[in-house]
């Protein structure tokens, strides 16, 4: 199975796992699954520290790839196909970076790492990774 992860559980994958429930740990202590990182949470990343909404150790130029080269993670970038078939999600999500995340799962046949209630909503595959 390919899965996607969201930027809040790829975060707390790095430093704080306790907040991820069991499904979502039980799903990222298997072998054999393919997990992927969008370039859209790369985005959302530099943009939240920029704002100063986002603490790290570093500034996300240097932290995200140097977590990145330690996990057994596939980048996936966006794509023009990805931007356009944010045009057939319902509006139940403001957020541009979700709705992109849930745009490249459905094209890609991906499942979501998420703790965010609201891609419940979606004709999405989830795992519930919230505490």
């Amino acid at each position: 199975m390919k899965y996607l992860f969201d930027t809040s559980v790829w975060l707390w994958s790095l430093s704080a796992p306790h907040r991820i429930g069991g499904e979502g740990l039980s799903v990222l202590g298997r072998t054999g699954e393919e997990f992927y990182f969008s370039a859209v949470t790369s985005w959302e990343i530099a943009i939240k520290w920029a704002l100063g909404k986002l603490a790290l150790p570093e500034p996300p130029e240097s932290y995200v790839p140097k977590r990145l080269a330690d996990q057994p993670i596939l980048p996936i970038p966006i794509t023009v196909h990805h931007t356009l078939a944010v045009s057939k999600l319902p509006a139940y999500h403001g957020d541009p970076f979700d709705r992109l995340l849930i745009a490249q799962a459905r094209a890609e046949g991906m499942v979501i790492l998420t703790a965010d209630q609201t891609l419940r909503r979606y004709d999405v595959q989830i795992v519930w990774c919230g505490g």
